[in-house]
């Protein structure tokens, strides 16, 4: 009785400390585990097979990235009705950028990354004591390529969502805690931002080492989607010359593009999921502001198509008043994708090379992209006058080819360390809000019960 009632009392700290458990390998409630006799019924994962059926939990694993970012940013509003609608409090306060309290309690964006680290740490932790043999050693690696790789794509979008931007005081700008083993009694410490971007940098460079060409489905991570990650993660820090070079890697391994020609518009969504271009299939959580029936358009967004644009139709549908809302996702669904796909690697290289000198190569890979967006026979090639105009026109491009994909928070970020002066502006009850560049609120507030718990810094305000 006493060894079960220390098992149990572990498994109820893993509950209260928001990490998922694991021992099953799969979506059971932490009460069935406190019902079960652990002598016979608690399976601790041992073999390459349980491991890799922890990775391939699809509902936790692939499901719930965090999707604060884009309740924050600027690809949609919400009219009057639909905010007072809102019974959810910190929807309604994450929507005006408010100080604290805009991230509901447990289960969250920020528990549901944490409990995937958890995921991984756990395998990483178990791996050393599997035998590794010249029979197994590919399905060995494989795993701990897909782990690292899982790992640093939560800290990434941990730290899209809840820290500054990577710039010059990224040696003092609040981080994120780094855990690396699955012992839920080590203390969460925030370190600083260039120490969190140094450790996801590390995951996914070994994991490119690790990883198999092409993944058994795109529902697992190989190297395309990791190296798209490190181009990815490139670009968040600014880095343009490493993010093309991963762009290049990812794009040499997968680079199939969709003609939006052969899509029907009259579909609900008219993408299909694990379409041609998902490299590696991922979706963030729908915040109530964000749900189609509250979420509006931005119209500057809308209106930046051209009307032989295919995306405009296809991305998007009119509501009865006039309004549009969001239906391009490529779940083929209401999931909202944040995961890797070919056509985000195209203008992540394109950008690099624009950034770096290289405007036809810039424009040439633009033009790939969009010559399968345009109704046929109506698309003309665009040009520019330099590199820098072929940026800008990138830029323009890659606001609307990637909208809603949770990137656009990110973007405006690292857009406005660079000096481009974005301000938001939402206007409710006839009170604007505004968050200008660098406000200290783009580290956006980590859930109140996390700081109470582990005592850890809040973001500043």
């Amino acid at each position: 009785m006493k060894h079960q009632s220390s098992i149990q009392k572990n498994i109820k700290k893993i509950c209260l400390y928001m990490i998922f458990p694991l021992w099953g390998l799969g979506g059971i409630s932490c009460t069935k585990y406190l019902d079960e006799k652990p002598d016979n019924k608690l399976v601790v994962p041992t073999t390459l097979a349980d491991l890799q059926a922890i990775l391939d939990n699809y509902s936790r694993v692939n499901q719930f990235a965090p999707g604060v970012g884009e309740a924050s940013a600027d690809n949609y509003y919400i009219g009057q009705n639909e905010y007072n609608s809102i019974t959810s409090e910190p929807d309604r306060r994450i929507y005006t950028w408010e100080k604290d309290n805009v991230v509901k309690g447990f289960p969250n964006d920020w528990s549901y990354a944490w409990d995937n680290i958890y995921r991984t740490n756990t395998i990483l932790a178990t791996l050393p004591a599997v035998e590794k043999t010249a029979t197994n050693a590919s399905t060995y690696n494989n795993i701990q390529g897909q782990a690292l790789s899982l790992r640093a794509k939560c800290m990434m979008s941990l730290a899209f969502a809840f820290c500054l931007a990577y710039d010059n005081n990224a040696t003092t700008n609040l981080g994120l805690p780094i855990r690396t083993n699955p012992d839920f009694n080590t203390p969460s410490v925030r370190l600083t931002l260039k120490d969190t971007y140094n450790s996801i940098e590390a995951d996914l460079l070994a994991a490119s080492a690790l990883l198999p060409d092409a993944p058994l489905h795109v529902l697992r991570l190989a190297k395309p989607a990791n190296y798209g990650l490190l181009a990815r993660f490139y670009l968040s820090k600014r880095d343009y010359q490493k993010a093309g070079l991963y762009a290049d890697s990812s794009l040499r391994m997968s680079k199939t593009l969709l003609d939006y020609n052969t899509l029907s518009a009259t579909a609900m969504f008219p993408f299909s999921r694990f379409n041609n271009e998902v490299v590696w299939e991922s979706y963030y959580l729908l915040h109530t502001s964000l749900v189609s029936s509250y979420a509006r358009v931005d119209t500057v967004l809308y209106n930046s198509y051209n009307n032989n644009d295919l995306r405009k139709t296809l991305f998007y549908k009119a509501n009865t008043n006039g309004t549009y809302f969001f239906r391009g996702s490529y779940s083929g669904g209401y999931d909202q994708f944040d995961g890797i796909a070919v056509d985000e690697i195209y203008l992540i290289r394109a950008e690099a090379f624009a950034r770096n000198g290289n405007k036809e190569a810039a424009l040439a890979d633009l033009n790939t992209l969009l010559a399968k967006r345009f109704k046929t026979g109506t698309f003309t090639p665009i040009t520019a006058i330099d590199a820098n105009d072929a940026l800008a026109k990138i830029l323009v491009e890659r606001r609307k080819e990637l909208a809603f994909r949770e990137l656009r928070w990110m973007d405006i970020k690292r857009y406005n360390a660079e000096g481009a002066g974005i301000t938001l502006t939402r206007n409710i009850n006839n009170q604007v809000y505004t968050l200008p560049p660098n406000d200290p609120r783009y580290a956006i507030a980590i859930p109140e019960d996390v700081i109470a718990t582990s005592g850890m810094q809040q973001n500043p305000r």
